[in-house]
């Protein structure tokens, strides 16, 4: 661990991000002296405007749009493109020159994420970004603004936490780390955004944390943010005397969170003003999404304002005289948000699928049910046993309890500043407690939404220097790749596969494990492909372990890696007998390298989306 003086925490949000630091050099023990950096950044033509989040929206402008000058920065006299605040506000006017939800694309496996493809349907005249060039941007923006601010401690040189959603796979951890190593992130470390949150509240108690929670706890972290919803469990375990915390559950990925809530909103007011005769294109309702989240975020940070305007932009020329005005209420947003996204629900709901079309557009790979009540009770569901084998919580369980009761619940995300859906989930745990003779879940206090996972991921770094409480969790999965069977060709049958073990369920960052003396084959020299597999669920494995069949909601396919690794003088195609070794970085990336018998080559196979790195 490097000798810096901060401890930088990035939150990398879907619809914000935030910056936050430790002073290290006057921190003591718990007693982390923590700060918030204000982010400059433009609210208008020409107007540099200090706030304390920066808003994920990047606008490309006509080359004509803007004078000389009008996009300039603090630290730069000109701009091709606008971030944060005006980005925002001028997107939701013209939406077909606005990248948003750059994080959500950065994780879809079904797309090329270092391509050119955002704004996805803009036209041909328009400029695109990748999802990682812009993820480099918004970083890049932060760098800037930190070096403007701290001269005398340059960014490069500090230690910095980025935070990814819990759920996001070893594909979209490896863009992440790179997109912030691009931009400056020289002592880089990942940390997931619950955990992030769980650290945030910790610090904020001032020690007092352990008056709140007690051995045999299980802390439920619910964070629903713009892009994602993400569950992690972590348990409370006293050893030697003293409380420790250990994250013990995430749950899979799943892409429903404030966008899904602002499109709602959008196709609601689209309803009310078709019943006024007026209806609006694709273009205008793109436009009316934008408006509708700003006005979601007003509402649920305001609580004095009932009622905000809506102002959608006509295609025509007359600009302003064409504009259609509406508006959104609070008892319009609790309605549409609580009974769509947070119905009442039973434990034994499970999230709801549908049939799909054969063909669709180009677009994110949004969950198909919008209840965020129903995947939480499918979560708790599938985590019934993750207590198993922690000492001194086999009594905690009821006897027959059909999912894992948690005692604590930590609320995550600015979805949660309204009281009325953090009061919705809360309902519905309890209920779900009550049916099955637990106590009801005890809400912890003191969270700030908006600012808690940059603040906790700063905190992070602090402790990582061997001060303050570290959570223990390690990897959130256990990771396997697929081995083929060398059998005879079969018409019409593919090769059988089986899954390795090569990191288990809570491997620590900065370990690695070679894998038992077994051999396999190396394929070199010509296209391959590496399959990848991941479970929440199978805590018991090590490395080695060798799976021939599982259940399918045991393992859940990653996405696969094409590549083409040098022959090193062999014959293309030739098949190397090598053993294989995990590593998972320092960073929480995982390597996988493959060492061939008697040589002193190696291969690597990274988890990245190019097609591999060798």
């Amino acid at each position: 661990m490097s000798d810096t003086r901060f401890a930088i925490g990035i939150d990398l949000g879907t619809t914000h991000c935030a910056l936050s630091y430790v002073d290290i050099a006057t921190s003591d023990g718990e007693q982390a002296v923590q700060h918030g950096q204000s982010i400059p950044q433009l609210t208008g033509p020409g107007a540099v405007e200090d706030l304390d989040l920066l808003p994920s929206f990047l606008y490309l402008p006509h080359a004509e749009e803007f004078p000389s000058g009008e996009l300039g920065l603090p630290w730069r006299g000109d701009n091709d493109c606008a971030i944060g605040e005006l980005a925002r506000s001028r997107g939701a006017h013209t939406p077909i020159r606005l990248v948003s939800s750059a994080k959500s694309w950065l994780c879809h496996p079904g797309v090329d994420r270092r391509a050119a493809i955002l704004p996805v349907d803009a036209p041909a005249e328009v400029s695109r970004l990748s999802p990682l060039e812009a993820s480099l941007r918004y970083l890049g923006h932060l760098r800037a603004a930190w070096d403007f601010a701290h001269p005398d401690a340059p960014f490069a040189e500090q230690d910095v936490t980025v935070t990814i959603p819990a759920s996001f796979d070893p594909a979209a951890r490896d863009l992440t780390a790179e997109a912030a190593a691009a931009a400056g992130c020289a002592q880089l470390t990942l940390l997931e955004e619950p955990q992030a949150a769980l650290y945030s509240w910790i610090q904020r108690s001032g020690g007092q944390w352990r008056k709140q929670v007690k051995p045999g706890d299980v802390i439920l972290v619910a964070d629903v943010g713009g892009g994602t919803s993400d569950f992690s469990l972590i348990a409370v375990i006293e050893r030697d005397g003293n409380l420790e915390l250990t994250r013990i559950a995430v749950g899979n990925h799943i892409l429903l969170g404030g966008d899904n809530m602002d499109l709602a909103l959008a196709y609601a007011v689209t309803r009310k003003l078709a019943e006024q005769g007026t209806r609006l294109d694709a273009w205008q309702i793109r436009a009316l999404t934008h408006a509708c989240r700003a006005a979601k975020e007003t509402l649920l940070s305001d609580a004095a304002q009932d009622v905000v305007p809506l102002v959608v932009p006509s295609r025509g020329s007359k600009l302003v005289g064409g504009s259609i005005r509406s508006e959104i209420s609070r008892d319009e947003l609790n309605a549409i948000l609580l009974d769509g996204f947070f119905p009442v629900t039973a434990i034994d709901e499970q999230p709801q699928s549908r049939a799909r079309g054969g063909l669709t557009q180009v677009g994110l790979p949004y969950a198909q049910d919008a209840a965020v009540t129903r995947h939480l009770a499918a979560f708790l569901s599938r985590q019934a046993g993750a207590t198993a084998e922690l000492e001194g919580f086999d009594s905690r369980q009821p006897a027959g309890a059909s999912f894992l009761h948690p005692t604590a619940l930590l609320f995550n995300g600015g979805v949660f500043k309204s009281a009325d859906l953090a009061g919705r989930v809360t309902e519905t745990l309890n209920a779900w407690l009550a049916a099955e003779g637990g106590e009801p879940v005890r809400v912890l206090e003191g969270a700030d939404l908006d600012l808690a996972v940059a603040r906790g991921a700063a905190y992070y770094g602090y402790v990582r220097r061997g001060r303050g409480v570290r959570i223990r969790g390690g990897t959130a999965s256990a990771f396997y790749v697929a081995v083929e069977s060398a059998l005879p060709a079969v018409p019409g049958i593919e090769p059988p596969v089986e899954a390795l073990c090569l990191a288990p369920f809570g491997m620590e960052e900065g370990t690695e494990a070679e894998l038992p003396t077994r051999e396999f084959g190396l394929v070199v020299g010509e296209p391959v492909h590496f399959r990848f597999f991941g479970s929440t669920v199978r805590r018991q494995d090590v490395v080695g372990t060798t799976l021939d069949f599982w259940e399918p909601d045991e393992l859940q396919e990653l996405e696969e890696i094409q590549a083409t690794l040098p022959s090193e003088g062999r014959s293309p195609g030739e098949v190397v007998r090598v053993r294989l070794q995990a590593r998972v970085t320092e960073a929480g990336t995982l390597e996988l390298e493959a060492l061939p018998q008697g040589g002193g080559e190696r291969w690597k196979v990274e988890f990245d989306v190019r097609g591999g790195r060798e």
